[in-house]
């Protein structure tokens, strides 16, 4: 079982040019790569005036890849792998079986 990155989990980079950075995760896209809240990069950006051109700095979303992030731990805040482990739960008056994501070093379950 592999555990996946889900929309709104905070994250930290643990490789590459943002290194260190951290926020929240507001889409995945195809092949693996996420856009993170707070981890952009920037442009240059040319805009046209009515005077003639005019350049100036932008920030724009990047892409990352899933595996150069972790998830932040909820109760010690720290970068921490995620696990899955399967329970049973009540739901509609019948027990289902359900895979539930936690934070490895904590052990607290993730949303």
């Amino acid at each position: 079982m592999v555990a996946k990155i889900k929309t709104g989990d905070q994250v930290k980079v643990i490789r590459g040019k943002d290194r260190g950075k951290e926020g929240k995760v507001l889409r995945i896209l195809p092949n693996d790569r996420l856009i993170v809240e707070g981890v952009q990069i920037v442009k240059k950006h040319v805009k046209a005036t009515q005077q003639g051109q005019e350049s100036g700095i932008v920030p724009t979303e990047a892409p990352i890849h899933r595996s150069n992030v972790m998830v932040i731990d909820p109760e010690t805040k720290k970068p921490t792998r995620i696990g899955v482990h399967i329970k049973e739960e009540a739901r509609d008056g019948k027990v289902k079986t359900v895979r539930v994501r936690f934070a490895k070093q904590s052990g607290k379950e993730l949303s």
